[in-house]
C-alpha cells in the first residue's frame, strides 16, 4: 500500500514540476475535460488525476514490462529500465489529451524527474520503518 501511495505521489508531483520546468511539456484544461463523467474544471484536479493513472500504471503495468525485458535489461546493466519509465509516461501522454510531451528529451527528462521522486519517497517511507 506504501508504495502504491508513494507511486501517485511521485505521479502528481513529477508531472507538475515537469509542466513547470521543462520546456514542451505542457498541460492543458479544456471545457470538455471529463473524467470517468466528473467535471475538471481546476489544474489540481488535472494533475491529481493523472498523478493517480502514472501511480496506478508504475504499480501494476511496470512489473509486468521489467518481467518480460528482463533479458535486455541484464545486456544493458539496467539502463534499459529508464526506457521503461518513459514507455509508461508516453502511454499516460496517448490516453490523456490533456498532457502533451514532445518526443524524445522531454519524455526522458519527466521519466527520470519521476522516477527521482518516487525513488526519494520510497526511501522516506522505507526509513520510517
Amino acid at each position: 500500500m506504501k508504495k502504491l501511495l508513494s507511486n501517485i505521489i511521485a505521479g502528481f508531483g513529477g508531472l507538475w514540476l515537469s509542466v513547470l520546468f521543462i520546456p514542451g511539456v505542457q498541460a492543458k484544461l479544456f471545457a470538455d475535460s471529463v473524467f470517468f463523467g466528473f467535471q475538471i474544471t481546476t489544474y489540481l484536479q488535472l494533475y491529481l488525476i493523472l498523478g493517480i493513472i502514472l501511480g496506478l500504471l508504475n504499480y501494476f503495468v511496470k512489473p509486468i514490462l521489467n518481467g518480460l525485458a528482463l533479458p535486455l535489461r541484464i545486456i544493458t546493466l539496467g539502463v534499459f529500465g529508464v526506457v521503461i519509465n518513459m514507455v509508461i509516461v508516453w502511454f499516460l501522454d496517448i490516453m490523456f489529451k490533456e498532457i502533451t510531451i514532445p518526443l524524445w528529451l522531454p519524455l526522458l527528462e519527466t521519466s527520470l524527474i519521476v522516477w527521482g521522486i518516487n525513488f526519494l519517497i520510497y526511501k522516506i517511507i522505507k526509513s520510517e520503518e
